[in-house]
């Protein structure tokens, strides 16, 4: 038996190298995922710090407010006059700042003690605006707390006598938790590679060798069947297992193209966390290498088969959406659900914390398990008349 799984493994190995298109597409992808990803986050980050750094104000109607106009120019503030029709160009996404729109009768009303309203105009189909809304906010409000001591300060009250208590934010991440929020796509885009680099040498050795007729012969073989299953489903799970090695080194050199300082210094994936996300990524290879290959099975068109498998592929690839979507964090139950166990894993792992074998050995009997009905199902089917 152990002669013919060898035998099989080298076979369907060679067979899933030798399609040169299928293997270059999803090579490519999983090595340009990681680089693409890491430019584009970079761009955007690098785009908000630029942003920060230019503190650019767009006002409609400053000349109205001279006490306005010296704090922001204290503030080193760039100001630039909105444009006429400045409602227009933020719908249409044209302008990429808020506007602060300044009412006439400001400065006298800021004389007289009142309290003139100011307007902060954006749109929230505008992510550009929008992002510079806060900012804004906060300048105002400087403004205000300001103008609230002066007030304060001209009658003789002291502005500490205000005061009743300190407020003090602090956070308790550390610098690896921060960094991990910003590399959290990563455990997503190295799942996929699993997923897709499994996909189509599982369907191909199986519904691909029952279209072309090459299955029913290698059936005849005095090999048993559990041999000949293990060797395709071997071969399967490496060849998924090879891509998400690939598409977890991609992401090594991915970070030379990292544009924002910030995003470089709190970026933290190494070759211990591509090594521990390909440990992690184990028993999901083997796992999902073995279902796809009991969903092929019994389809006798390697369209038929792609049918059925994006069905697995989608509810795998939804699965880690969870935890993006839950606010609770973790939960134990997380662990025991492929797919989400191993996301929320290399989370772990990019946040520095420790894998203790509680966590990690849920994932790792479940993939067993699903791995070991998947295959007695394979090799079943095999032994059956189905295959006429």
């Amino acid at each position: 038996m152990r002669g013919a799984f060898w035998v099989v493994y080298a076979k369907e190995l060679v067979d899933a190298l030798r399609d040169r298109r299928t293997l270059a597409t999803v090579l490519l992808s999983s090595v340009a995922i990681g680089p693409l990803v890491l430019l584009l986050v970079s761009n955007l980050v690098a785009g908000l710090e630029r942003r920060a750094e230019d503190r650019v104000v767009v006002v409609q109607g400053l000349a109205q407010a001279p006490s306005l106009r010296n704090y922001f120019e204290r503030q080193t503030c760039e100001l630039r006059p909105a444009p006429a029709d400045y409602e227009q160009q933020l719908e249409s996404s044209r302008l990429g700042e808020p506007v602060l729109v300044v009412p006439p009768g400001f400065e006298a009303g800021l004389v007289d003690g009142h309290a003139p309203r100011l307007q902060v105009v954006s749109s929230s189909g505008n992510p550009r605006a929008q992002a510079g809304v806060g900012a804004l906010l906060r300048l105002l409000r400087g403004f205000d707390r300001e103008q609230a001591v002066l007030r304060l300060a001209a009658r003789g009250v002291a502005p500490a006598a205000l005061q009743a208590v300190r407020i003090e934010e602090i956070d308790l991440a550390d610098p690896a938790t921060r960094a991990a929020q910003l590399s959290a796509m990563v455990p997503y885009f190295v799942l996929m590679a699993v997923l897709y680099g499994a996909l189509n040498a599982a369907l191909d050795s199986t519904a691909g060798e029952r279209e072309r007729g090459s299955l029913e012969p290698l059936l005849t073989k005095p090999a048993p069947r559990a041999a000949l299953v293990l060797g395709k489903w071997a071969a399967v799970a490496s060849v998924g297992l090879l891509i998400a090695v690939l598409s977890c080194l991609s992401f090594l050199p991915g970070q030379w193209l990292l544009r924002s300082e910030l995003l470089a210094a709190m970026f933290r994936f190494g070759p211990r966390e591509a090594l521990a996300f390909v440990a992690l990524l184990l028993p999901l290879a083997g796992a999902v290498s073995a279902l796809l290959m009991a969903i092929a099975i019994r389809c006798r068109t390697f369209k038929e088969a792609q049918a059925g498998a994006t069905v697995l592929v989608l509810g795998l690839s939804l699965l880690p959406l969870i935890s993006l979507f839950g606010q609770e964090g973790a939960r134990p139950w997380h662990y025991w659900v492929p797919a989400l166990a191993q996301t929320t894993l290399m989370g772990r792992v990019l946040k520095g914390e420790p894998l203790a074998p509680a966590l990690v050995l849920p994932g790792v009997a479940v993939g067993l398990l699903l791995t070991a009905l998947a295959l007695a199902y394979v090799v079943r089917v095999l032994r059956s008349v189905a295959l006429r």
